[in-house]
């Protein structure tokens, strides 16, 4: 879906590079979902038989935990079966949350719903400021759907650097995505008789005419059904599960990862996680001490721009080191796809960068960047910066001109 509505975004382009006919190009949603489900299925079924060709057993149904080393699997016949075993794994991830109110369960769907809805909205409210929010709000926007993003405070993705999100939030509403700020969430959410709803927020302002309102406020993890008190399974707040960098729980012999322990909740750092644990369990003696490292993890935001980030924000760094310590390149731009648009300069979409180094070697402790191509920039950078880069480092790697990557090793003053 991002990649539709990049390509809605570059077809809206073309008359800047000399192209006629965007207004003859139509879009059909049922056409991009069928191939997208199809796609799904087939991976889906590529999973299933790595499975089966490994030897492991698929056991359909609802487990939960009868003691330390004990599972109970009520099964899709509604028998209950019991297996034990040396080593259990919980890696049952998160689910999405719907805060209270009335009309919210009605008239709400989930990230989960969107990938169900028949037809493309002609008006969506998206409720939230994290990657499930902004990423659908821009594939919304994108294709053509008028979009209002509600969130609880001042600006989406408040975790990230200031100067990565205040770009966001500027792109975000030069696309034309209206932006409700300061509304600590949604109240109630009502049904009118023309079939469209209107969202109230609890600042007291109201969103009437949607046709689609989605919740993307929240996620919690999945562990209600699993009775971890009978395995001694400690929790902590949020019901989030205690592991350490082991993946080892408080209880021996059992072990969690992924979205259900609410460390680095991205899937790539899910499957680092669950095969640092199969070397160290099952691999030779050498990956006895075999785990995995949640620092300077690279993630990407497939927002519109997308943003690509590794590492510490500046308060972040100032905070570790001292702002005294600390030392911050800086670079905003328009990337050279928008050098024949016929714009002023300030509507170009900008590309934004940010080095965040510290001590006297100016080791780069942390890397953010938004922009058309960030997705694809950073895992290099996030390489370079697990081996300890400094500033110097980057100044030293010959640039690759024109790209907007080598704005990284470009920043002035060099160090070299």
């Amino acid at each position: 879906m991002f990649n539709a509505a990049s390509i809605a975004e570059t077809l809206h382009d073309m008359k800047h590079y000399g192209f006629e006919g965007e207004d003859s190009v139509k879009f059909d949603w049922a056409t991009i979902k069928t191939s997208r489900d199809k796609y799904v299925t087939r991976l889906n079924g590529i999973y299933d038989r790595n499975l089966e060709n490994s030897g492991v057993a698929k056991l359909l149904g609802t487990a939960s935990f009868a003691g330390k080393d004990e599972i109970q699997i009520l099964d899709v016949d509604g028998e209950t079966k019991t297996y034990k075993a040396r080593h259990i794994l919980i890696a049952t991830g998160g689910y999405p949350v719907f805060p209270p109110g009335e009309g919210i369960a009605e008239h709400v769907i989930s990230s989960d719903g969107f990938f169900e809805l028949e037809e493309m909205p002609k008006k969506a409210v998206v409720v939230g400021a994290g990657y499930i929010a902004v990423e659908l709000a821009g594939v919304l926007q994108g294709l053509g759907t008028d979009v209002s993003l509600v969130v609880r405070k001042d600006k989406a993705m408040r975790n990230l650097d200031d100067y990565i999100s205040d770009t966001l939030d500027d792109e975000m509403q030069k696309q034309g995505i209206d932006i409700y700020r300061n509304t600590d969430g949604v109240a109630k959410v009502t049904l009118g008789d023309d079939g469209l709803k209107t969202v109230h927020l609890n600042n007291g302002e109201t969103i009437e005419g949607a046709d689609t309102v989605l919740m993307a406020a929240g996620r919690a993890p999945l562990v209600e059904p699993l009775n971890l008190a009978a395995a001694g399974v400690d929790q902590r707040d949020g019901g989030y599960i205690v592991a350490n960098e082991y993946s080892e729980t408080t209880t021996d012999g059992v072990y969690a990862l992924g979205d259900v322990c609410g460390k680095v909740e991205l899937t790539p750092m899910a499957i680092a996680a669950g095969r640092r644990l199969a070397d160290r369990l099952f691999g030779p003696e050498e990956w006895n001490n075999a785990k995995v490292s949640y620092d300077m993890v690279p993630t990407v935001i497939f927002s519109h721009p997308p943003i690509g980030t590794i590492g510490l924000t500046e308060k972040e760094a100032i905070a570790q080191y001292g702002e005294e310590n600390v030392k911050v390149y800086r670079s905003k731009f328009a990337n050279l796809y928008y050098g024949p648009f016929q714009v002023e300069p300030d509507d170009k979409p900008k590309t934004a960068m940010k080095l965040v180094c510290a001590g006297e070697e100016e080791l780069v402790v942390g890397l953010h960047v938004i922009g058309m191509g960030s997705d694809e920039m950073l895992q290099g950078f996030g390489i370079a910066m697990k081996m300890g880069a400094t500033k110097a480092d980057f100044d030293s790697c010959v640039a690759i001109h024109p790209t907007a990557a080598e704005e990284f090793v470009t920043m002035f003053p060099w160090g070299l």
